[in-house]
């Protein structure tokens, strides 16, 4: 079985004999034990152990089971079988559920109906101190079990029901915020009457066509590059300070952790590792790992690492569509924590991410529903694809982002690295399962809502794809699904108008459609410009114009200030100058991205749920070395979660 890094929250301890002598050296008369433990001290644990983790629970601000738990001391499936034994109740691994189970109230309570009369409970917090003090522990007819076999008894129990809240919750609540209603007829027939009129008239009159395509599209590029260009000037950190004080265990809140897992065996221990070596308490860990039901792969590979105790596996039942975002909606629900936030397989967050982001949020107004932190590419030499990616990412994460968080502007959200309020990501209704950039989707719709999205100047490492089908597949679906977002977000835009406001709105166009059609049209608009300005065939008489040649030619201009001068901030900024020399050649790789519009704008038409699945693990080459480090050490690393004999 695999190891994984000691918590840090353990780093004085090595071993569960090494605590109970911690315990015994630093407790003179014997406390009494919390009741929720002190039963252990009968069926075999050591009761120094048990002292030591009361009292550090108690310096932590958690009940002692928690911090057992949690920490991997005791088994889950130990621990429930010995309160069994002390309650003097029976105890199953497979609760029989009748059809009265409710989802996820039956979960978060640790208590669902069984089939005839009764209860499966799976008790902690105050059930479980009740349960403890009945006397004569007459309790009627209960079955004591581990919660994650109630979990897993409730989620086969409510299959159906769970995979429809999972696709269609949004949709059902507010069918103007999601894609899954459907395109709307409006918007469909007027493009289709806009892309024949620019296909006749780029044939019958190119100068004309040219002018009136220039004179439609023109204020949506100022818009897009303004934005840009005024981020590249806005002063914004890679790191966030550490001058402020250290926030003490016991203020932390619950934190809980989403990482939806499709096919990636090849690097689930990096996972467990990288999460592991989070410095935030083991005790307000809640991590939830999503896997798809027919995914054997991942499920094997996971079953052959000791897991640590604040980490749980949930299997979303069979549905459609099979997006990530269905997945984050199934886990959303039992989220435990006042914050949760998504992570990807391949990531790797700074280690004190989450002590920044609870401090952050404590300083932040109450309409900032959002933190994204920076993603920064981690396989940059692997191919000169992630060299080309590493640079669009550290001008996204590190220059452009910043800065509309700071002008006040809608953000298109990454993929990864997104820290909610539990509670208002539960008022938006989490994610949109049939877009398939539910990131871009939910900040358009965060800010549609009300609610605001700011930077948060803490790293996550990410693997980029190093093969040309790997990355267009990837950027296919981003494409798709920013044309998703614009079609749902402004199926009527004089709502959306009313609700963001005239400049928000434009920026919000900006980086949906204005994205899109950049990507397009990038190709043809540059190559008619560069030949408006020297074939006369091609030049009617408003392309003759000195106005027309002023205006295109600054928005050109500007065009290539503002793809190049944020790249060059953010590589000056993550002191990336080895990459500089790429920096010129970003119009021939934004031909590759027009190349993934193209397509996406065709699947759009035929497959418009298909989710383009990216591999990981792949990488060859690490810019923080750390993953290295930790395959060469984990065999000899000896990791604290083991169960309690």
């Amino acid at each position: 079985m695999q190891t994984v890094p000691p918590h840090p929250s353990w780093t004085s301890v090595s071993s569960h004999e090494g605590l109970a002598e911690t315990g015994r050296q630093s407790t003179g008369a014997a406390a009494p034990l919390p009741p929720e433990t002190a039963f252990l001290a009968f069926q075999g644990v050591s009761p120094g152990l048990l002292r030591e983790a009361a009292r550090r629970a108690e310096a932590a601000g958690v009940p002692a089971e928690t911090f057992l738990l949690r920490n991997g001391l005791v088994g889950e499936t130990e621990y429930y079988r010995a309160l069994a034994r002390e309650l003097g109740l029976p105890f199953t691994l497979f609760p029989r559920l009748s059809g009265h189970v409710r989802y996820p109230e039956s979960i978060l309570a640790g208590l669902a109906p069984i089939e005839g009369e009764g209860f499966a409970v799976a008790p902690a917090g105050p059930l479980l101190a009740w349960l403890l003090k009945r006397p004569g522990r007459t309790v009627g007819r209960l079955v004591v079990t581990p919660p994650g076999a109630l979990r897993r008894a409730v989620m086969r129990a409510c299959a159906r029901a769970i995979a429809d809240r999972g696709a269609n919750a949004l949709s059902e609540a507010a069918p103007d915020l999601s894609i899954g209603t459907g395109f709307d007829t409006g918007q469909v027939a007027g493009l289709s009457a806009l892309a024949c009129l620019a296909s006749y008239g780029g044939v019958a009159a190119p100068g004309p066509a040219l002018a009136t395509a220039a004179a439609i599209l023109s204020p949506l590029f100022l818009a897009g590059v303004t934005l840009r260009l005024a981020s590249a000037l806005l002063p914004a950190p890679v790191q966030a300070s550490r001058g402020g004080p250290r926030l003490r265990d016991p203020a932390l809140p619950d934190y809980t952790i989403i990482v939806p897992l499709y096919r990636e065996h090849r690097i689930a221990s990096r996972l467990v590792a990288a999460l592991s070596r989070l410095d935030y308490p083991a005790a307000r860990l809640d991590i939830k790992f999503v896997l798809e039901a027919d995914d054997r792969e991942t499920s094997a590979a996971l079953s052959k690492i000791r897991l640590p105790g604040f980490v749980e596996i949930i299997v979303a039942p069979p549905g459609q569509p099979r997006t990530k975002p269905r997945a984050l909606n199934i886990a959303l629900p039992l989220a435990r924590g006042r914050y949760t936030v998504v992570y990807d397989a391949e990531d790797v967050p700074d280690r004190d991410q989450l002590r920044q982001a609870v401090a952050a949020f404590a300083t932040a107004p109450a309409d900032v529903a959002c933190l994204q932190a920076r993603l920064t590419i981690d396989n940059t030499d692997d191919s000169w694809l992630t060299r080309f990616f590493t640079i669009e990412y550290a001008a996204l994460f590190d220059v452009l982002n910043p800065g509309l968080a700071e002008l006040g502007s809608p953000i298109a959200l990454g993929g990864t690295s997104n820290h909610f309020r539990t509670d208002l990501l539960r008022r938006v209704h989490g994610w949109d399962a049939w877009n398939v950039t539910e990131d871009a989707d939910l900040g358009i719709r965060l800010a549609r809502m009300g609610f605001r999205v700011r930077d948060l100047p803490s790293s996550t490492f990410e693997e980029a794809p190093a093969t040309l089908g790997a990355w267009m597949d990837q950027r296919t679906r981003w494409m798709k699904g920013f044309m998703q977002t614009g079609l749902c977000h402004f199926r009527k835009p004089a709502r959306t108008l009313i609700r963001l406001g005239p400049w928000r709105f434009l920026s919000a166009l900006a980086l949906t459609w204005g994205t899109v059609l950049s990507a397009l049209g990038f190709p043809f608009l540059t190559g008619l410009f560069l030949a408006a300005s020297s074939d006369d065939a091609l030049r009617g008489a408003a392309l003759r114009s000195p106005y027309w040649r002023a205006a295109s030619g600054t928005l050109f201009v500007m065009g290539i200030a503002a793809a190049v001068l944020p790249a060059c901030v953010a590589l000056a900024r993550r002191r990336l100058w080895r990459l500089l020399p790429w920096v010129p050649l970003l119009p021939a790789y934004y031909l590759l991205v027009s190349a993934a519009a193209w397509r996406a704008l065709w699947e759009v038409t035929r497959e418009p749920f298909r989710w383009n699945k990216t591999s990981h693990g792949l990488a060859r080459t690490s810019r923080s070395g750390w993953l290295q480090k930790h395959q060469a050490s984990a065999a000899e690393t000896t990791s604290l979660n083991t169960a309690a004999p």
